[in-house]
């Protein structure tokens, strides 16, 4: 092979390697994926819906190996939930510390501006579902079967007649001023920090109602201690059929709460994709399925600005709603001193 022939081969043998080098695809920029333990807080204490959900969450996660670290779950009810959201407010920029919510993450902020929380900071990772609430007494109130019975037997004991709910100002203590103020109802609300420990205050009769949501009253219900009287939905619920909806008895309203995974102020947009990418997996399998399923548990699956914009909406209706509710309690007669 002459000098020229042998110089076009060694050229062409170059250009060859060059073109597939430049056609070879770069190395991938590796996935964000947690370090350390994920913390994750609860708005509420021990017991409750929310607190149920977050530890079959990070049980079920362990079993199934989604994730390569544990989830430590730290309980916050101080404050109605204030606690809480100051708490996941001071972690900003922080990719391992999530909080799931209650309807007190758009309540608890209306009634302590103090806080300085603003929900819209917050990254918004997954609504896992729409929780429901049913109006609850004891099983021994033979006496309570509809909720006429209720309105009336309420009625007679005025305000020593106790409903006791999770926290101050926010879905349960809504809920019973709603009661009141339509029914002409004077019930006293109890606040406690989290739905079991409410749900045990009417199962050991020392409130007469709650509003729990399903998964509050397991302990009880099966066993035959408390009873459902409505729910607060538009229809009946698959595993309550006997339990009529309040809008069959007349009154033209409903109310479910919010169940949604939120991540802390300035979280990495890798960490925030990474998490809403788990959460929309962890979501359609079967445990979590199961888990809406059996503790009727409705409402798709909502993330990014999505999920923003569905907070600002409910922020917004339920500050319309709480003036509304003020209003007819200041004109309801059974407020009014003679």
């Amino acid at each position: 092979m002459t000098l020229t022939a042998t110089l076009r081969s060694a050229s062409a043998a170059l250009v060859a390697a060059l073109l597939a080098l430049h056609a070879a695809p770069a190395p991938a920029v590796a996935q964000w994926k947690p370090t350390k333990p994920i913390e994750f807080i609860v708005m509420a204490g021990v017991g409750g819906g929310a607190d149920k959900a977050v530890r079959f969450i990070a049980k079920a996660m362990e079993d199934e190996k989604l994730l390569p670290v544990p989830i430590n779950v730290v309980n916050k009810p101080a404050k109605s939930g204030g606690e809480a959201l100051a708490y996941l407010k001071s972690r900003t920029g922080d990719n391992h510390t999530i909080m799931f919510t209650l309807n007190s993450y758009y309540t608890t902020p209306l009634e302590q501006p103090e806080l300085g929380v603003d929900i819209g900071t917050f990254a918004p990772i997954g609504r896992l579902a729409e929780d429901v609430f049913l109006l609850w007494v004891h099983s021994d109130r033979k006496d309570i079967n509809t909720i006429d019975d209720f309105v009336k037997a309420a009625k007679a004991k005025g305000s020593d007649w106790v409903m006791a709910g999770t926290g101050t100002g926010a879905e349960d203590s809504m809920l019973t001023d709603f009661l009141n103020a339509t029914y002409g109802l004077n019930m006293t609300y109890k606040a406690f920090k989290g739905g079991g420990d409410v749900a045990k205050e009417l199962a050991e009769k020392r409130a007469d109602s709650t509003v729990n949501n399903p998964s509050e009253q397991n302990d009880f219900y099966p066993k035959g201690v408390t009873k459902p009287i409505v729910v607060f939905t538009g229809q009946r619920l698959t595993a309550y059929q006997k339990t009529p909806a309040l809008r069959e008895t007349g009154m033209d309203f409903q109310y479910f709460m919010q169940r949604s995974v939120v991540g802390a102020p300035a979280m990495s947009k890798e960490a925030e994709a990474y998490y809403q990418d788990l959460f929309k997996r962890f979501f359609a399998g079967t445990a979590w399925q199961g888990y809406r399923t059996k503790n009727s548990l409705s409402g798709e699956f909502l993330s990014g600005d999505g999920l923003r914009q569905y907070w600002l909406k409910e922020r917004e209706k339920h500050a319309r709603w709480k003036m509304a509710l003020e209003i007819l309690l200041l004109k309801s007669p059974a407020r009014k001193k003679p």
